[in-house]
């Protein structure tokens, strides 16, 4: 589990540099690991405003207990999300990380960010063969759009610094486990994650 977890946090804690008093929005719907992930980043890199967004009501206790600041649920607010975000930033965040897989939630979360220096960062997979709906003007202001599969973590310098980090409490990890079961629930265990009731659970033989 560290070194899925250390994929997503080294995107924010290496290549895009989030800095100190930024903001960041972290769209996502169902895989909610790689959320978590982004907002351990984001709090341990000093981001002032971390925004999360999500269907799913419950995710509010658990995004608050581990570092967002403010919490959407799309189906709560009679705007787009991204104009609601806009607004809430004063012209939208720095960072914005699409971990849904979702081409709609994508373009969301590419018009919440800034004019001139707005990046969105793709961590979510995209089976399907949609494409993006995009105009070559809305890029000419400055906003980007990156992905990252492994955040340019390299194993034999930064896994040991990531390890110490994890040791001091820099990084929170304990939070990531949620459930303890026996080997023999593994079907329990599957579905707790299906139901997005889960992080992580250890299974102990």
């Amino acid at each position: 589990m560290m070194i899925y977890f250390s994929f997503t946090f080294f995107t924010l804690f290496s290549v895009f540099q989030i800095w100190l008093g930024s903001s960041s929005s972290n769209n996502f719907s169902f895989i909610f690991l790689v959320q978590v992930c982004v907002v351990e980043g984001a709090r341990t890199r000093g981001a002032s405003k971390i925004i999360g967004v999500d269907i799913n009501p419950e995710k509010r206790i658990k995004g608050e207990a581990i570092g967002i600041t403010d919490f959407i649920n799309p189906k709560e607010i009679d705007v787009p999300v991204h104009e609601k975000i806009r607004e809430m930033t004063e012209g939208g965040v720095h960072y914005s990380f699409e971990c849904a897989g979702n081409m709609d939630v994508l373009r969301e979360a590419f018009l919440c960010t800034h004019d001139g220096w707005g990046m969105v960062i793709v961590l979510g997979i995209h089976p399907t063969p949609r494409l993006l709906s995009l105009h070559p003007m809305e890029l000419f202001d400055g906003r980007r759009i990156v992905a990252s599969v492994f955040g340019d973590f390299k194993g034999k310098s930064h896994l040991p610094l990531f390890a110490k980090q994890c040791m001091a409490g820099v990084v929170k990890l304990d939070e990531f486990i949620t459930h303890r079961l026996p080997f023999e629930k593994i079907n329990e265990a599957f579905q707790l994650l299906l139901d997005g009731k889960s992080l992580r659970c250890l299974l102990h033989l």
